[in-house]
């Protein structure tokens, strides 16, 4: 770990200041929106539109790579972000604000492809997992220290707003330096949706759901947390808390996973997750009990998105499973866009705990759906099922077939070994 981190730190310090600044921008929105008078459901449009635009950019930033290279597009995109922060606000206003997550959505999924391919490139067959891992902890330990950054004081009202833009630009600078050279991009065409449900119809349905509960955490809380009348703190503590779930239980329950049938896992998982929900409606006043809640949500859900990738593996042949990801995310990502337009409409018609209403219902339909799929055929042994990969939830093309690379070079060994 420790070599990989010598040969990759300019990426990782610069992927660690762009999570500070994404994670910061987004929880503050939230809060500047609510102090403006956005209702719910105008905020739910505005979080929305960040994964629409990432959506879009995952098919397109590729082809923009190949064209022109990936350092233009790095530094284009990196440009754009800066720019729409301090446009914020300078026009605050709901459809402004809309217009300008589609942009950030798009480029920071540009900006994942670009870093991830570097980083994929830098590594060997011996750390690409190792590199994926400590990727997957840079991105997470941003995002949990951004909230911190919320409680800066702002007596003007743009310092908050000045700091993700300078925390971006900034982060542009040790990457463009210090990583050579420029790789080779290719990326596998997809397997169509129908293909792939018929492979994998929990898998399927599974990313689907996952996409709205993914969105609602990243999306939505502090919209939440903004309804539901918490301080500057609490908000801030609310929203970490679900990535530092992600963080801690990610590898104990991957750990797991290539020990039993996953689909039992994938069910405790979804009901534990959906039992926080239901707790945090019945105690919607105990602060307490909501980071817990978030805990165990975001606990449950992070891993979730790799166990779904790693058991639709379980079911294709090796030639196939880096085919199969691109269609997994733009399912993901439909998911992902109606995700906060739900939670908005929930909390305006039911009130501020119509947001864990709705991660409850997603997550317990996954958990009812994982039991059923469990009557529709057997389980693969466990000597046959694929490497289990961490990925964040939210990750970029590249990521997901950099997991499935893993998994490939897994089962290949695998076969080599029984053959001898």
């Amino acid at each position: 770990m420790l070599h990989v981190f010598k040969n990759s730190w300019a990426l990782l310090l610069g992927m660690m200041l762009l999570m500070l600044g994404n994670g910061l921008q987004g929880s503050l929105l939230s809060v500047r929106g609510g102090e403006a008078g956005f209702s719910a459901f105008e905020m739910s449009m505005v979080m929305s539109a960040y994964f629409l635009g990432f959506l879009f950019s995952s098919r397109m930033t590729p082809e923009l790579i190949r064209r022109v290279g990936h350092v233009r597009v790095f530094a284009a995109l990196g440009s754009f972000i800066s720019a729409v922060l301090i446009m914020y606000p300078t026009f605050e206003h709901p459809l402004v604000w809309t217009l300008g997550r589609v942009v950030i959505g798009f480029c920071y999924c540009g900006v994942y492809v670009t870093a991830e391919s570097w980083l994929n490139n830098a590594a060997t067959n011996e750390t690409r997992g190792q590199s994926l891992s400590l990727y997957m902890i840079v991105q997470m330990v941003g995002i949990i220290a951004s909230q911190a950054l919320l409680l800066v004081p702002d007596s003007s009202g743009y310092l908050l707003y000045v700091i993700p833009s300078v925390l971006v630009s900034i982060a542009f600078a040790p990457i463009l330096l210090s990583i050579t050279p420029t790789p080779a991009f290719e990326t596998t065409k997809p397997m169509s949706l129908s293909d792939l449900y018929r492979v994998s119809p929990l898998g399927c349905v599974g990313m689907f759901l996952l996409g709205g509960v993914f969105s609602a955490q990243f999306g939505m809380a502090a919209v939440y947390g903004t309804q539901a009348g918490m301080t500057l703190q609490q908000i801030s503590m609310f929203v970490a808390s679900f990535y530092v779930g992600a963080l801690l239980l990610q590898y104990p329950l991957g750990y797991m996973s290539d020990r039993m049938d996953r689909r039992q896992l994938i069910t405790g998982c979804a009901a534990i997750g959906g039992g926080a929900a239901a707790v945090a409606v019945m105690l919607n006043g105990n602060f307490t009990m909501l980071l817990v809640a978030a805990f165990l949500i975001g606990g449950m859900s992070n891993p979730l998105y790799s166990l779904l990738i790693a058991y639709t593996n379980d079911f294709l042949g090796v030639e196939d499973m880096a085919a199969s990801s691109g269609g997994l995310l733009f399912i993901n990502g439909l998911g992902a866009i109606a995700g906060p337009l739900i939670t908005g409409w929930l909390i305006e018609v039911v009130g501020p705990g119509g947001y864990f209403v709705f991660i409850g219902a997603l997550m317990l339909s996954l958990a009812v759906y994982a039991l059923y799929r469990m009557t529709q055929r057997a389980a693969p042994s466990v000597e046959d099922t694929a490497a289990y990969s961490p990925l964040a939830a939210g990750s970029s093309p590249v990521a997901v077939e950099v997991a499935q690379e893993l998994a490939i070079e897994s089962s290949q060994e695998d076969s080599q070994d029984a053959a001898a």
